[in-house]
């Protein structure tokens, strides 16, 4: 239920700069085990904004408490354990406002960024989502914050690592703050969208526990005759991995992810041929940092091979993907 008291803006109050809200727009923020990151996100974001949280473990830190603790929060639990498709659709679906950004609770927009988005979205219904550009603690934009299709040739320069020496020929953009750049998806991590158009492509794929679901919603933009944009000159501080979830089984849920999205969109030559080539990239890297004795990371990299391999992963010893081809 949200909680409706307070609708008058606090000039005063952090991420306020824009002034009123100039579309009718809610926040959506999936939490796993999130509610410090939460509660950090939305200090720098006004009263005003409406703003929904799908609990997605069971109310485990408290966060059922913070619609009493903040106007225009409305709090929806998932049953826990969901995955981000299924609980950010959840609370997408039960929105009752025209538009809609998704972000993840370790990200910080601003408001200006957020209806900058919504801007977009709001100005061309052939737009089916804008996103802005993620960085990470030490300012760098990250690599994933958009991409492509995924193909034998691409999967190839990204595996070997030649991403690296031409930006624009692997599977993940990392443009240059303000490069204008065409991407075939956008992430969901801060990602604005009018919200009929969300439903009628059909939301998130929720077959996606988490990752790649982004990847599938532009391929079903695409079919639609619709497109999406990334906002290159948008750029949002972004700590990755502020989950409760441990690292490794999110870099294996990462391989998995992208099998089952093969698998569900190519043939099985295709299927296995682009695996093949990602595990046979990822094993090299974990044999280099062994020999690094960057041992962390080696377990980084070989937890995705067993991924991107075995099409299986679980959270916390239940298996939440497994393989389909």
């Amino acid at each position: 239920m949200t909680d409706t008291r307070g609708q008058q803006e606090d000039a005063s109050r952090p991420g306020s700069g824009r002034g009123p809200l100039t579309h009718d727009v809610e926040l959506v923020l999936v939490s796993y085990r999130s509610a410090h990151q939460i509660r950090a996100l939305l200090e720098n974001l006004p009263d005003e904004l409406p703003v929904a949280v799908v609990d997605n473990a069971s109310d485990v830190d408290g966060l059922s408490q913070l619609p009493s603790q903040r106007p225009n929060t409305r709090y929806v639990d998932s049953g826990g354990g969901k995955g981000f498709a299924k609980a950010a659709n959840a609370g997408a679906r039960t929105s009752t406002h025209e538009f809609v950004v998704f972000g993840n609770p370790d990200s910080r927009p601003t408001l200006e960024h957020l209806l900058t988005l919504v801007d977009d979205v709001a100005s061309d219904p052939r737009l089916a989502a804008s996103a802005a550009t993620m960085a990470g603690v030490d300012g760098r934009v990250e690599l994933g914050v958009g991409g492509w299709e995924p193909t034998a040739r691409r999967a190839l320069v990204h595996a070997v690592g030649l991403h690296k020496l031409f930006p624009r020929a692997g599977l993940y953009a990392r443009p240059a703050p303000g490069e204008p750049l065409d991407v075939d998806w956008t992430t969901g991590a801060c990602m604005a969208v009018r919200r009929s158009t969300f439903l009628e492509l059909g939301c998130f794929d929720e077959d996606f526990y988490v990752y790649n679901e982004d990847m599938a919603f532009g391929r079903s933009a695409r079919a639609a005759g619709l497109s999406e944009k990334l906002r290159t000159d948008v750029i949002v501080p972004h700590a990755a991995g502020g989950s409760g979830a441990p690292n490794l089984e999110m870099l294996r849920l990462r391989g998995a992810a992208m099998r089952r999205y093969l698998a569900r969109h190519h043939g099985t030559a295709t299927v296995r041929g682009i695996s093949s080539v990602l595990a046979a990239g990822y094993a090299v890297r974990t044999v280099q940092c062994l020999a690094l004795r960057r041992n962390d990371r080696a377990d980084q990299h070989w937890a995705y091979v067993k991924g991107v391999t075995t099409g299986r992963a679980s959270v916390a010893g239940r298996v939440v993907m497994d393989r389909i081809k």
